[in-house]
């Protein structure tokens, strides 16, 4: 191999983790916030640049992603966004290892750009199907059931592709499982135990009195303390009446002074 493909390769496996190189730097794009593009040098070879060029897309999506996990494992953005970037950093990880192992092959001297190409590719499909998923997420500052009603609609856009539809239904599934728990504690004990407000439940209109209750069943108490917002989940939506009827039977309950035991069936 030439020196300049060897500094090439070497530059394109920094890119791969988003540091730039000798021939290859990153640049801001204007009026998008944190989105970055690599070019490569013009006097760079141009067969050099047009098989660096079809590897850019993949150095650019990880550092889009890695930001994106990043923002959104801060608390202010929610349980469900939390556990999604736990699930995204897995994949990373495993992409990260992809990176590691063809930094040795190149320091054994057994990487071609083409064979980098080549072993990169089972990469390539997962990373661009998240990154579009976290650019939608991020223009529209997802939260809670949006994050997940998102996820459904890009899984079922899919269909065509059954691995990268697998991914994001699993991805899916992860993100999801905080929001089921607080579904969990709303069936079983009439509890909305939701810091960050991701349920599709208004928990708590102040101005009305549970005192009322004890007078009258069909208080506004009753009617209007929990009520069904914007934003339930898809996979919910045929449910939600039941969902909050029952939830509101057993906070009701409590709230009134009675015990109601609810058994939790487990399904094998």
């Amino acid at each position: 191999m030439k020196k300049q493909e060897l500094l090439v390769i070497d530059d394109l496996l920094s890119a791969l983790v988003g540091i730039e190189g000798r021939y290859i730097s990153a640049k801001m794009v204007r009026g998008k916030e944190g989105l970055v593009t690599f070019q490569i040098d013009a006097s760079t070879d141009l067969a050099l640049q047009e098989m660096t060029k079809r590897i850019f897309p993949l150095c650019e999506n990880f550092l889009a992603i890695t930001q994106f996990v990043e923002s959104r494992s801060h608390f202010k953005y929610g349980l469900v966004n939390h556990a999604f970037a736990a699930a995204i950093r897995a994949l990373l990880l495993d992409y990260e290892a992809m990176v590691a192992q063809l930094e040795h092959q190149f320091r054994l001297g057994r990487l071609s750009i083409q064979g980098l190409w080549f072993y990169c590719q089972p990469m390539v499909g997962p990373m661009h199907t998240l990154s579009t998923v976290i650019e939608k997420a991020s223009a529209h500052n997802l939260m809670g059931s949006g994050v997940l009603n998102l996820l459904q609609s890009q899984a079922k856009a899919m269909s065509g592709d059954n691995a990268m539809r697998s991914l994001l239904e699993k991805m899916t599934q992860h993100a999801s499982s905080p929001y089921l728990c607080i579904l969990e504690r709303w069936l079983y004990e009439g509890v909305i135990d939701d810091p960050y407000g991701e349920f599709f439940f208004i928990a708590e209109n102040k101005s009305l009195q549970k005192e009322s209750l004890t007078q009258d069943y069909d208080a506004k108490y009753w009617q209007q303390h929990y009520s069904l917002k914007d934003g339930i989940p898809s996979f919910l939506t045929n449910a939600a009446g039941v969902i909050l009827t029952t939830g509101k039977y057993l906070n009701v309950m409590r709230e009134c002074g009675h015990h109601v035991q609810v058994y939790r069936f487990l399904f094998v």
